[in-house]
């Protein structure tokens, strides 16, 4: 395996990696992530760092080694910081409230919506309004943020249901008499 591509991922003092055959493990003070990569990926540990070989530089192999390298530094990042998604409820009448773990959202069905909080993930409801959700899991941050704003989208004429925070939602004029 040549020096082709190495880019080092900088591990605080607080981290341990154990870097397995196929598998990488990352503990921190916030929790433990596992993630499972590529073999043709040459993953070492060494000097404060986490650092990534590839093996040629071809397209896939780049693609793979830029890959890797993310997920690595993401987990590094989730287990010392952590991840936050923050979503505005915009519309007369919907809001959301936190009962126990779970989300409950009333968004103009003639029920409430419930949404569980899978394991890694909290919910936190500052105001009626918005809400937050955080984990040390990057990509289920963002699923579970995804999948609440699926249940009542942005509509483009009044502006009216689920977005991110500080998303720019393209309004519509609508009909003239």
């Amino acid at each position: 395996m040549s020096r082709i591509g190495r880019k080092p991922v900088p591990v605080p003092d607080a981290v341990t990696v154990e870097i397995a055959p196929g598998n990488i493990a990352v503990k921190g003070p916030k929790g433990e992530l596992r993630q499972t990569l590529s073999a043709e990926m040459k993953v070492e540990q060494g000097d404060g760092a986490v650092t990534i070989a590839r093996p040629t530089d071809r397209g896939e192999h780049r693609a793979l080694h830029g890959l890797t390298r993310s997920l690595i530094a993401n987990m590094v990042e989730g287990v010392t910081e952590g991840f936050e998604k923050r979503l505005e409820i915009q519309g007369v009448g919907y809001r959301a409230a936190l009962k126990g773990k779970k989300l409950e959202l009333a968004l103009g069905y003639s029920h409430p919506v419930v949404v569980d909080a899978p394991d890694g993930i909290e919910f936190e409801v500052p105001q009626p309004t918005e809400v937050i959700i955080r984990g040390i899991d990057k990509q289920l941050v963002g699923q579970v943020a995804a999948d609440i704003r699926k249940r009542r989208p942005p509509e483009p004429y009044k502006g009216k249901g689920i977005r991110y925070k500080d998303e720019q939602v393209l309004r519509k004029v609508g009909k003239r008499a």
